[in-house]
């Protein structure tokens, strides 16, 4: 007996061994020397067939497949015809030993062939022993019409096992898990015949209860039609508990070697289909971010217009319906659009990542569409949207300047006209023709004192003048009723200066003829005039409307409103005075027996008018007191409403910076997996979405603020839009930061980078990456490393990696050659992404165009060209369609009508440069 598995541990021909577990191959052939009658049955009806349907390609066959190959004979012309090799030649001697030399001789191409066997030797099989003779064909079974059989990374018994469930999954009643139970019914050979040859089997009419009229379809249809001997006997595996292993296992073989050409057709295929479903899955993601775009951009631009409108409003009211509109814009409308803008960038990023992986041309969006377009629209949005809520402020100033000094002026011009009321009746009256000269000396007294007191009224014009000229100044909506008014006003004015120095005119004509006068009435007149006036001007003062800003403000008048308050005393005692000289006239007159006929002569001002403008006097000073005191708590409440919204804003705007350098940290830190980090990431960008309530708080205390108008803020420096904009960018960098972890994964997984060759590409970009970012006190900043490697620092991350890109000639250009890979917009910048990119194409293959053409070749049947109902028969329908819809007519020298050049369509799928 020849051992085998001692003498060839190696094939001689230097290829690998095929290794079979000796407990495995005892335990099947040589424990006992017992076979399963059943199981020894079918194996010979088996083995013979499958011995045979090669034997006969040399003229030839076996009847007993114990006895026909004792003389080693026909044994060397079946691995002949199995093999396409000569073996050595064979002895043609009757005797013993001329038989043994001739099997060992087989046995020894089967060893060398890479084949262990054990404990099959040259004397069992030319002594006839059944075991053995099928153990030594099941072994050639094995090595020549199993091994090779690959499917999906598998190979052999399991890649047979694999291609069966691919092939009858479709199938109803149809589950393969084996090579015995699972074929018992019959349908699983049935169904590998309708699925590549469907007019042979009309599969809908078997019935799982009829195993035998199924097993005998299969197999009278497979020798009839696909050159397939039957191996098997319907009955036996029926009859069997468990059919025997192998001779499914040689059966089935026989119907894949049958398929073959079907099989590499179906591989070709899958790989087309692969590579359509990556460009269909492109061109959607390609579809979204146009439409996407397209919606941001017009948004954009239907809103610039809006914030550059800078026409005022007329009313208070209808400037703060502006100011709410633009709340209510950067609430509700502006934020889902920094998230759609930030979404369309991690998008845009993440298809040009998938593109770079499968080998196709980047992405170029329509003209107008690039992200950079998008990011010019923003920045213009953003310009338009600057200073537009500061102008609608300012316009509330204004405006509420201007009703303060509409109702200003109305308030002067009713007093002064009031005043002026009767005014040229009484200058145009010839009273002094007929009186006497005691009557023309008061009326001429009087005349004086209305000049004292139309010089005293002198300033209130001025300033009902001053005042409609500011409003017209100010742009007031009303300004011609206003200048209307004050025309009149100073018109009216001028004509009473004219009428007053006429009527003295004449009564200073007749005063030379009249000597009488009252020194106490003109006294009285004189004194009583400035003080009423004085106290009309107090009245006025104390109905003056105010507006304040802040507490010192109302701190000043209310200072202001106590120091006149003091001088109050000092003027009872004139009005007692004045009043004392009215006594003294009615004291003067009882003496004299003197009857007075009206009131003073010489004024209008009665002791009854001083008394009741004094009352009045009295009244309004507590109502000025309530107003300044209800005005001062109303700026101490603006100044709680300072602290409140300063304090919230001292604490979150730190924040925000804080978590910006941490995520800056963050970014070039690596610890654990990309998974991990990823995982870290989202944690972290959900506790900053967490913090969103601060946010919002601030948003309604600045609110309040707003309401309140105040104006500015002594207590912090962070106003809501810094903060805004803080946190906005906040969001937009942990959402770029996990993107870019994303398209790492991505990169790693499509280009089969393990863990530990992505820690050293980061660690060795992160080291050279030493320029770090800048900004200003009031920009929001990551801290450390710029993101990118400039020329000199990627030569040197190149070179720490092994590469040569020293300063001489070859390594210039190998550098050169590189930076074309890496930086072929020449910005003079290398991003991690393109770093990996540029690593992994070194390392890895994916698919390419020539790829794709071998395959759809294939398909073709070595054809230039394909046709349509090729590739609907080879091809899912709808990726059928689609390369249908985009392939060009062929127009070769051997074209044909419907013909389609399937290499344009790899050329569109790749780019020209990959061909």
């Amino acid at each position: 007996m020849v051992d085998y598995h001692a003498s060839n541990s190696q094939a001689s021909s230097g290829g690998p061994a095929i290794y079979m577990d000796p407990r495995e191959q005892e335990n099947d052939w040589d424990r006992d020397l017992l076979l399963d009658p059943a199981w020894e049955k079918q194996q010979r009806k088996t083995f013979t067939a499958w011995c045979n349907s090669h034997l006969r390609k040399a003229g030839t066959q076996i009847e007993n497949i114990e006895e026909d190959f004792r003389d080693g004979l026909k044994l060397m012309l079946l691995l002949e015809v199995i093999s396409g090799e000569r073996l050595p030649k064979p002895e043609r001697g009757k005797m013993r030993v001329h038989k043994i030399n001739n099997v060992n001789k087989a046995l020894d191409y089967i060893a060398g062939k890479g084949v262990k066997l054990v404990s099959i030797g040259a004397e069992e099989i030319v002594d006839g022993n059944a075991k053995m003779t099928l153990g030594m064909i099941w072994t050639i079974i094995l090595r020549f019409a199993i091994q090779d059989i690959s499917v999906e990374e598998t190979s052999a018994k399991e890649g047979l096992l694999l291609w069966c469930q691919r092939k009858t999954a479709p199938y109803k009643n149809v589950n393969v898990q084996n090579f015995h139970i699972s074929w018992k019914d019959g349908l699983a050979f049935n169904a590998l015949i309708h699925r590549h040859r469907p007019e042979l089997i009309d599969y809908d009419k078997l019935r799982k209860d009829d195993p035998l009229t199924n097993l005998n379809n299969a197999f009278e249809v497979a020798e009839k039609y696909l050159d397939i001997p039957k191996m098997m006997d319907a009955e036996d595996i029926v009859n069997t508990a468990r059919p025997d292993e192998k001779a499914i296992m040689t059966y089935v073989s026989s119907f894949y070697h049958a398929f073959s050409g079907a099989q590499k057709a179906e591989t070709a295929a899958n790989r087309i289909c692969k590579v359509l479903a990556v460009n269909q899955e492109n061109e959607h993601l390609m579809e979204d971010y146009e439409k996407l775009a397209s919606d941001l951009l017009d948004w954009i631009r239907r809103t610039i217009p809006w914030l550059e409108n800078r026409a005022p409003e007329k009313t208070m009211a209808e400037m703060q319906q502006k100011l709410e509109d633009f709340r209510g814009y950067r609430r509700v409308h502006k934020p889902p659009k920094v998230q759609e803008k930030c979404q369309l960038e991690i998008n845009f990023n993440t298809l040009q990542t998938k593109l770079r992986l499968s080998n196709r041309p980047a992405f170029m969006p329509s003209e107008g569409r690039m992200v950079s377009d998008i990011n010019g629209s923003w920045h213009n949005l953003e310009g338009a949207e600057k200073g537009y809520e500061e102008w609608m402020l300012n316009e509330i100033r204004r405006l509420e300047r201007l009703d303060h000094l509409a109702e200003k002026f109305r308030q002067k011009a009713t007093i002064h006209e009031s005043w002026t009321d009767g005014k040229e009746a009484m200058l145009t009256q010839k009273d002094y023709e007929t009186a006497s000269l005691s009557e023309v000396k008061a009326l001429l007294r009087k005349h004086e004192a209305f000049e004292s007191d139309l010089a005293a009224h002198q300033d209130r014009v001025e300033q009902i003048a001053a005042i409609a000229q500011e409003l017209n100044e100010l742009d007031y909506y009303d300004s011609p009723s206003v200048n209307a008014r004050c025309q009149k006003i100073c018109e009216q004015w001028d004509a009473l200066g004219s009428l007053t120095q006429s009527r003295r005119e004449s009564l200073e004509r007749t005063e030379k003829q009249l000597e009488s006068i009252d020194e106490l009435y003109l006294e009285y007149a004189k004194r009583a005039a400035p003080f009423n006036n004085w106290m009309e001007g107090a009245m006025e003062d104390l109905q003056d409307m105010f507006i304040v800003h802040n507490i010192e403000e109302i701190q000043g008048l209310i200072t202001a409103h106590e120091q006149f308050k003091s001088t109050l005393p000092e003027a009872n005692k004139e009005r007692e005075a004045i009043q004392a000289i009215q006594a003294e006239v009615q004291k003067i007159a009882q003496y004299n027996g003197i009857k007075l006929s009206g009131g003073n002569p010489y004024t209008t001002i009665t002791p009854k008018t001083i008394d009741n403008k004094w009352d009045k006097v009295e009244q309004l000073v507590p109502q000025r007191d309530k107003a300044l005191q209800e005005e001062l708590a109303k700026q101490q409440s603006n100044d709680h409403l300072r602290r409140k919204f300063a304090t919230q804003a001292n604490i979150v705007g730190p924040w925000i910076q804080t978590k910006m350098e941490e995520i800056g940290r963050i970014s070039i830190e690596m610890n654990g997996t990309l998974e991990d980090q990823l995982v870290n990431l989202r944690e972290y960008e959900q506790s900053i979405i967490e913090y969103k309530p601060n946010i919002d708080q601030l948003e309604g205390d600045h609110q309040l603020i707003q309401e309140a108008l105040i104006f500015d803020n002594k207590y912090t420096a962070y106003t809501m839009e810094h903060l805004r904009v803080g946190w906005e960018q906040l969001l937009t960098t942990i959402a770029r930061t996990i993107n870019e972890i994303e398209n790492q994964i991505l990169t790693r997984d499509a280009k089969g980078i393990s863990q530990e060759q992505l820690h050293e590409y980061r660690t060795s970009f992160n080291h050279f990456d030493k320029k770090g970012n800048s900004g200003g006190t009031k920009k929001w900043t990551r801290l450390d490393h710029s993101g990118g490697l400039m020329a000199e620092e990627f030569k040197a991350c190149l070179i720490s990696l092994g590469y040569d890109v020293e300063n001489n000639k070859t390594g210039d250009a190998e550098f050169a050659r590189i930076m074309g890979i890496v930086d072929p917009n020449n910005s003079g910048v290398v991003t991690f992404q393109a770093f990996i990119d540029f690593m992994s194409r070194e390392t890895t293959d994916t698919d390419t165009a020539d790829q794709v053409i071998a395959s759809f070749k294939i398909l073709a049947a070595d054809k230039n060209f394909i046709m349509a109902e090729e590739l609907r028969r080879e091809l899912p329908p709808d990726q059928a369609e689609y390369c249908i819809a985009r392939m060009a007519p062929y127009s070769g020298p051997d074209a044909k009508p419907g013909a389609l050049d399937y290499m344009s369509f790899s050329t569109a799928l790749y780019g020209e440069s990959d061909l």
